[in-house]
């Protein structure tokens, strides 16, 4: 039996069907684009996380291996050259000006980092015994909130003699 191009009854879609599929796939792909779009999100809080941690970490291992002398000073680009010096005047992230703990304040790419050294006894640093390194990174979220990640240590004054 032979078919007439010119009669109707070939098999095929007909155009809803098509509108149909269209509009399946259109939903899948805009669930998927949302999927990548939450994922990219995850990935760079993670690397703001990560690197406020290594911010964090690399202040206090800084503080652990000045010397004594000067402690006070942060060299922030490795340079030689000190870019913070921490203060206790109130200003530039010091809570409170005269009350014994230094600060100093450090802003990059996205990390908001803090740290402190409070004295255990006050007067000069020279003659205290050991400090109080505090640092403190906090970013934001996708949300409008903030995270911070904090970490302490104490480091000892290696030329302290006792109390006098």
């Amino acid at each position: 039996m032979t078919r007439s191009w010119l009669t109707h009854e070939e098999d095929g879609f007909s155009m809803v069907e098509v509108i149909v599929a269209m509009s399946i796939a259109a939903i899948a792909l805009i669930g998927a684009m949302g999927a990548i779009h939450a994922a990219d999100r995850g990935m760079r809080q993670g690397l703001t996380g990560t690197r406020a941690r290594a911010m964090v970490e690399s202040r206090l291992e800084a503080k652990r291996s000045a010397r004594w002398q000067s402690i006070l000073l942060d060299d922030m680009n490795n340079d030689g050259v000190p870019d913070v010096v921490m203060r206790d005047d109130g200003q530039s992230g010091d809570a409170t000006a005269g009350d014994g703990i230094f600060t100093g304040t450090w802003a990059q790419d996205g990390v908001q980092l803090v740290w402190t050294l409070k004295p255990n006894r006050a007067g000069s640093l020279s003659a205290a015994g050991s400090v109080t390194v505090e640092a403190v990174a906090a970013y934001g979220v996708g949300n409008g909130s903030a995270v911070e990640i904090k970490m302490a240590m104490v480091r000892a004054n290696p030329t302290f003699v006792g109390g006098r």
